[in-house]
């Protein structure tokens, strides 16, 4: 990676001026962080320039459909051991926010990058990048996304020939499959507790088989590779057998796979498993997930569900019952239009908790809580839904959109 300590030509450098007044611009209007529009205005000017600002860094890719936004945030800081980093901590990206935020980071030793799934091979090829971190594919946003099989297919298609090192979790039939063109990978038995979108084979389309957290296809033969890291309880496994504890405030078994992937990523920069989990410790929330706020004097816990994984694993970090739960859901276009998915969602795992329902497609959550025979009460909005629910903490858990209207409301 090394090379002319500043790679940007004059074009490229008038670009990011450009881009960074636009978005100053974008900042001051109050119409968000302007990272995305700076950088669509900067590659106008210089289609090459997140190639230019990728080139003095070592890159890591980080691409999911759920967990990406965290687990970028902890190799971040697992990294931070290592030297200064660059990243799109706030979830930018597609190639005009991961522009935007490199433009950012003039001294930066490591780049730490979310890539949306469907550009992923797109940014691999522009950042050339030392590893690349892939987590699960599951269905998400219906109306636009492709669906996982077509993903799995890009990426393995993206990948071949790729220099990368792939740190992959073995528990995912279509990730270990996407990433099996690689000619370097590091398996990471991280779980999959939705296993909905992995019933058939990607490779032949033959059913899969699946004792215990072990997957196989009876026809050709593909099957879970044998992990070098691993999940163990409150622990990850090292490729020596070494137990490392986890430490994290985030809540929740998914947030621990994410650490052991992250650990894994570490170790390929040469940061060892300790020092990376307890780096990661000082992530407290990511983007406003697992924040706990003060509204109307009682305390809510904000949580990001987005898709059938994302939702089951959050229903297994919630409080007990009675603890009262608001569910938030909208369908604008970042969300996905289509709410079909609310179907795939296992309701009956909130039996005992008093439900509030709020959000633009209320209505049809409320249908489907129906017949998942939960009782709930459909609210107007936030406010109402606080004031109808018995004492104690409130989960509050919500998709995309959703939730950023609920930060808005509680003023986070």
């Amino acid at each position: 990676m090394a090379g002319n300590s500043d790679p940007l030509t004059p074009r490229a450098k008038l670009a990011v001026t450009a881009g960074k007044a636009v978005a100053a611009a974008s900042r001051a209007a109050g119409r968000g962080s302007g990272s995305v529009i700076g950088g669509r205005v900067a590659l106008k000017l210089d289609p090459d320039l997140l190639a230019r600002l990728a080139q003095n860094l070592d890159v890591v890719l980080v691409s999911a459909t759920n967990g990406k936004t965290t687990t970028t945030r902890l190799i971040a800081e697992a990294l931070r051991a290592a030297g200064p980093v660059v990243s799109n901590a706030l979830g930018a990206n597609m190639p005009a926010g991961i522009t935007s935020a490199l433009a950012g980071g003039s001294d930066a030793k490591f780049g730490v990058i979310e890539v949306d799934e469907k550009y992923l091979a797109g940014v691999a090829r522009d950042t050339d990048p030392k590893c690349i971190a892939l987590l699960n594919l599951s269905r998400d946003q219906l109306d636009r996304a492709a669906e996982t099989r077509m993903l799995a297919e890009n990426w393995r298609e993206g990948l071949a020939g790729s220099k990368a090192v792939v740190v992959a979790n073995a528990d995912d039939p279509l990730v270990v499959w996407a990433a099996s063109s690689s000619a370097n990978v590091v398996w990471v038995a991280a779980g999959q507790m939705w296993k909905d979108d992995a019933w058939s084979c990607p490779s032949c389309g033959g059913v899969m088989q699946r004792p215990g957290d072990d997957w196989y296809c009876g026809e050709c033969g593909f099957r879970r590779p044998t992990p070098s890291w691993a999940l163990s309880g409150d622990h990850v496994l090292d490729p020596h057998g070494s137990a490392w504890p986890i430490h994290l405030q985030l809540p929740g078994r998914a947030n621990k796979a994410n650490a052991a992937s992250s650990a894994a990523v570490a170790a390929v920069f040469g940061v060892p498993p300790q020092v990376a989990l307890e780096r990661m410790y000082q992530v407290q929330a990511v983007a406003g997930r697992y924040d706990v706020v003060q509204f109307q004097d009682r305390d809510l816990r904000l949580l990001l569900a987005k898709n059938p994984a994302g939702w089951l694993e959050t229903f297994s970090l919630i409080d007990p019952p009675p603890t009262p739960v608001i569910l938030s859901v909208n369908a604008r276009g970042a969300d996905g239009t289509d709410t079909s998915w609310l179907w795939d969602v296992d309701y009956t795992r909130l039996t005992g908790h008093p439900i509030f329902v709020i959000g633009d497609r209320k209505l049809d959550l409320a249908v489907r809580l129906e017949v998942a025979n939960q009782s709930f009460q459909v609210c107007d909005n936030l406010d109402q839904a606080v004031q109808l629910a018995p004492p104690g903490r409130i989960e509050v858990i919500a998709n995309y959109t959703a939730f950023q209207d609920l930060r808005r409301r509680v003023g986070n």
